[in-house]
């Protein structure tokens, strides 16, 4: 008897939606960096945010169904704009303010890496999942490889005290993320993803925007490049709207520890973009450290087993 699981489109489909995600995260990396060099920070988060609200308001507006809209209660609602302030509001300062501090290879490697093995460390440890010697194998060479990594930082090509700074919020930033991640369920329960991603969003752009003010003031915007523009159009649409769309859709299908699984095309996707367009580069002990923490990160999540997910 042979299985058609593999083929299934109704399983196959949320992890088709993931892998996009991951696509847009990974190429929003180096064109954050690339406005992040001619903006504030907070300012930078802010439009990116804010394009993604609106982005989604009217995405609401055109597609929801009456009938899910009136499923869904003002608890619900609450609870998403909730999620957003974490996982979007404060995800953000922390990443932003890193990424102004540190290339974007950095982040798009620390980001999506640490992501799924804080997520996996917290299942384990809440009792929610199995803790196989594989997996705690995985999280201790993962934890090494995070070691060396940051350890290379300074001295890494373009390195320094600032941009270990600029890392260690990456790994903070990537702390919110697994903790928005792991209320992902909790949070669709009695919403629709879009809904819901929307609520999230707004409630997250909608601090960015107060917090960037005193920044805001002071930017020249008539002497913004034209191409600084269109990055942030593409980052507010697609790796901000699209982009958390789809992930809360394959969470709500699949759960958070198999979603958080392909966090791991991030990195492939972000390193290669911020190697061609923005020619940064990792030092030789980054190096290591990145590949140590990948090759762990993958052991912990997946217990050696990637294709039986």
């Amino acid at each position: 008897m042979v299985s058609t699981a593999t083929s299934d489109p109704v399983r196959t489909r949320p992890y088709l939606l993931l892998g996009t995600t991951m696509l847009l995260w990974g190429s929003g990396f180096g064109s954050s960096k690339v406005i992040v060099d001619y903006l504030p920070h907070p300012v930078v988060a802010a439009l990116r945010f804010g394009g993604g609200a609106v982005a989604l308001l009217i995405a609401l507006r055109l597609f929801r169904r009456g009938g899910d809209a009136r499923r869904a209660s003002w608890r619900d609602r609450a609870r998403a704009a909730g999620a957003g302030v974490l996982g979007v509001f404060v995800y953000n300062v922390l990443f932003f303010w890193g990424l102004s501090l540190a290339p974007a290879i950095d982040g798009s490697t620390i980001v999506p890496v640490m992501s799924p093995v804080l997520t996996t460390s917290f299942l384990l440890l809440a009792g929610k999942e199995k803790a196989s010697p594989a997996r705690v194998a995985g999280l201790a060479v993962g934890a090494a490889g995070a070691l060396i990594f940051f350890a290379g930082s300074g001295g890494a090509a373009g390195g320094g005290q600032g941009r270990l700074a600029g890392d260690l919020l990456f790994l903070l930033s990537a702390c919110c993320w697994a903790a928005f991640t792991l209320a992902g369920r909790r949070v669709l329960a009695g919403i629709e993803p879009l809904e819901a991603t929307t609520y999230a969003t707004l409630s997250g752009a909608v601090l960015l925007a107060v917090y960037s003010v005193p920044s805001a003031v002071e930017v020249a915007w008539q002497s913004v490049p034209a191409h600084v523009w269109l990055n942030v159009v593409f980052v507010a649409l697609g790796p901000t709207a699209v982009a958390n769309l789809l992930y809360y859709r394959g969470i709500h299908a699949v759960g958070p520890a198999s979603a958080s699984i392909m966090m791991f095309l991030v990195p492939v996707v972000g390193t290669t973009c911020s190697a061609l367009f923005l020619g940064e580069s990792f030092g030789t002990v980054q190096a290591v450290g990145a590949a140590v923490l990948l090759v762990g990160a993958v052991l912990a999540v997946t217990q050696g087993r990637l294709g039986s997910r």
